[in-house]
């Protein structure tokens, strides 16, 4: 195994010098001068209303395939007593039934399909963790329960295809054959290759072939050999931290040769080229304790992949971020319950509309869209709830 090692701190701060951002990841000024980013507005009455009495739990997941169709999978779970009375035995109420694990939507919000759950031939994770569609449309879906070390693969009518390790069998971040509860998958069609953010166990990005599930490579923090030793919490004054913690939450390869790593409790989104090699890393609200502040990663869907989207569910935004740079540009969001703020923002994804998707974990338990309004000038460094601008 081929290792890139750490950079020194003084060379990181250089290189968040020269990307136009300071140390602690404030923007000097707007990308290239333009001052603009994409604008968006929630769409409050997306998705339509679940038939059946069903209810959403903790959605921990959401892609959008090559038809535009939306993808959640959430855990079911819910207070028996103030939530799942229909479920119970005997049922306490007429409502509610948690959903199916797996959701699929149109562009309209209607459901198309639902299935998910323990089934012959395949070891459904104790927390599923994850959903992202591969370049056929099969559906990829992680696990970060204790003994989530494998990753499932999935048709879209959920037919089972595959299963890659073994549940329990980590044994660690060099594991080969298995992972240690995987937060997220990406893939790379080009190299048919797929990024497993590895993740809630291991402190690892891992790299496998998209088809038998071999493992290629894998790294740690600044390209480190991965270290399991646990690091204790973040703290904001300690030095950079040469390691990821717990979890690596996502890991996302651009189009142009980079892979972009949510290094959920460090604060930080580390850039990769795609051997492992590191390139620089943006801080984000530095003084984020406990969930930390990156949590997933969409690209926006021109060619050149210009913005990238940043779900910080501790602070309950979304960073608009100039991809090649990495400069904050503006956020959205607030927290709450109505529709355009977060609880736990989770999950992000893009149709190629440019319109964006998000779920929440937690107590949140739903998937939100934002409606891509073109480009403008940047004027807030927050621009709080996006709400339609005919109602306001």
């Amino acid at each position: 195994m081929k290792w890139t090692w750490s950079v020194p701190i003084g060379a990181t701060m250089l290189a968040l010098a020269v990307a136009g951002w300071d140390y602690q990841g404030v923007p000097k000024k707007d990308s290239a001068g333009a001052g603009l980013a994409p604008k968006f507005e929630v769409d409050p009455l997306w998705p339509k209303p679940l038939p059946n009495h069903w209810v959403l739990g903790s959605a921990i997941g959401v892609t959008v395939d090559s038809r535009d169709h939306v993808w959640i999978v959430h855990r079911g779970n819910g207070d028996a007593r103030t939530e799942l009375g229909a479920a119970q035995t005997p049922p306490t109420g007429e409502c509610c039934i948690p959903a199916p694990n797996v959701l699929e939507f149109d562009q309209a919000g209607n459901l198309l399909r639902h299935w998910g759950g323990p089934g012959k031939g395949y070891d459904w994770p104790q927390s599923n963790h994850g959903i992202t569609a591969d370049p056929m449309d099969n559906l990829w879906i992680g696990g970060n329960g204790t003994n989530d070390a494998h990753i499932l693969k999935f048709a879209q009518d959920g037919t089972f295809l595959k299963q890659f390790g073994r549940p329990g069998a980590n044994t660690g971040s060099h594991d080969m054959a298995n992972f240690g509860r995987v937060a997220k998958i990406a893939f790379d069609p080009g190299a048919n290759e797929a990024y497993i953010a590895d993740g809630y166990g291991n402190k690892r990005v891992a790299v496998i072939d998209m088809n038998t599930g071999a493992f290629k490579r894998y790294w740690g923090a600044y390209g480190n050999k991965p270290d399991d030793t646990n690091l204790g919490p973040y703290k904001p004054d300690a030095p950079l931290a040469q390691q990821f913690r717990n979890p690596v939450h996502c890991a996302e390869p651009s189009n142009d040769g980079f892979v972009y790593v949510c290094d959920r409790p460090n604060d930080r989104v580390q850039v990769f080229r795609k051997d492992g090699t590191f390139v620089q890393e943006l801080i984000v609200a530095p003084q984020t304790l406990g969930d930390g502040s990156t949590w997933d990663i969409a690209f926006s869907k021109d060619p050149e992949q210009r913005f990238l989207y940043l779900a910080d569910g501790k602070n309950m935004k979304v960073y608009i971020i100039e991809r090649k740079t990495m400069t904050i540009l503006t956020s959205f969001g607030d927290g709450g319950r109505q529709p355009g703020q977060f609880f736990g923002v989770h999950s992000i994804a893009t149709d190629s509309k440019g319109n964006i998707y998000t779920t929440e974990t937690y107590e949140g338990k739903r998937v939100q869209k934002f409606v891509y309004k073109g480009l403008g000038p940047v004027t807030q460094k927050n621009q709080g709830v996006v709400w339609p601008r005919a109602s306001k």
